[in-house]
């Protein structure tokens, strides 16, 4: 029988937690829940094992440094992460677990923007930013999806056992989306109807310093995963520069003999030297991400056989 786990990461979430372990429980009730508490004050802890399910502590602040402990310490076939805040409904997990138990994907996305997420949810700086990350992860990382930035997911032991997380805050989502975008894990997003925090619920999400650390996170990416790409944008860049300074020094020297301009050919050649230093650097980086998108397959490929012999 196929395992499924249900984890919640949650810290300060006690006017919706019990709820939350209900619901779960009852769409999902072969499943074992998981609360993760990340040093709540008001209880959520308490009230999780009230509801039934099985509590466990992380002592790192951050959505991050909890999905960290939650892939590693948590053993399954099938990984259901949603947030304590009742947002998500819990109707729509069997088919997301389902999608994944069957073979169809290895990142199932609960799609809140296709929905009512832009009628139901009051913080519009979050609106504009959902849209805007949306749009940069679709652009540079060749994805074709609706919500990068969704709470509640589900995910394949292959992703989860390989899948190294790096982020500590809420800029976790949008690693995980790179991630399976980039290592060819299938996604598929399931349309949910996301409601609104409730009275006496707050959001935890700081829109613009939060936002900031998204924005740096992408920035980032672009540069581990694409480096050609980043690095050949610098490279123009610098080639452009040299051109300008070098093309009216070449011109006089051609017409006259002379050099006048001797602090101009300086900057012309450094910007010159600065742009075969950026081309070949992103040379030398694609050919290492490739190297390790290759050991990520293998070990990918050593884990399924070996699941299929111990099933045999």
């Amino acid at each position: 029988m196929s395992r499924i786990a249900v984890l919640i990461p949650c810290y300060n979430e006690a006017e919706t937690i019990r709820k939350v372990v209900r619901d779960h429980r009852a769409a999902l009730p072969e499943a074992d829940i998981y609360v993760y508490d990340n040093n709540s004050t008001d209880g959520t802890a308490r009230l999780a094992k009230e509801a039934g399910a099985v509590v466990r502590h992380e002592y790192r602040q951050g959505k991050g440094n909890v999905i960290r402990s939650m892939f590693r310490n948590i053993d399954a076939d099938c990984y259901l992460i949603t947030d304590g805040d009742d947002t998500y409904p819990a109707e729509a997990t069997p088919q997301m677990v389902r999608m994944v138990l069957d073979g169809e994907a290895d990142m199932v996305d609960a799609d809140r923007l296709s929905s009512t997420y832009f009628t139901e949810n009051k913080r519009p700086f979050h609106n504009a930013g959902n849209v805007l990350v949306r749009n940069l992860i679709n652009r540079f990382f060749g994805a074709q999806l609706h919500d990068m930035m969704t709470g509640c997911r589900a995910f394949s032991r292959a992703f989860v056992k390989t899948f190294p997380v790096l982020s500590q805050g809420f800029e976790i989502e949008t690693e995980m989306t790179v991630y399976a975008a980039t290592h060819n894990f299938v996604i598929r997003e399931v349309p949910v109807a996301y409601r609104d925090r409730p009275s006496g619920s707050v959001s935890k999400l700081h829109t613009f310093s939060d936002g900031f650390r998204v924005l740096r996170t992408i920035f980032r990416l672009v540069r581990d995963v694409r480096p050609f790409a980043f690095f050949g944008v610098f490279a123009l860049l610098f080639l452009i520069a040299a051109a300008a300074c070098m093309v009216p020094v070449l011109r006089e020297y051609f017409a006259t003999g002379l050099v006048p301009r001797f602090p101009t050919l300086i900057v012309g050649t450094a910007c010159g030297i600065c742009s075969l230093l950026c081309f070949f650097a992103g040379i030398l980086l694609n050919v290492s991400v490739k190297q390790q998108n290759r050991l990520t397959e293998l070990l990918m490929n050593l884990s399924a056989e070996a699941k299929r012999h111990g099933k045999e």
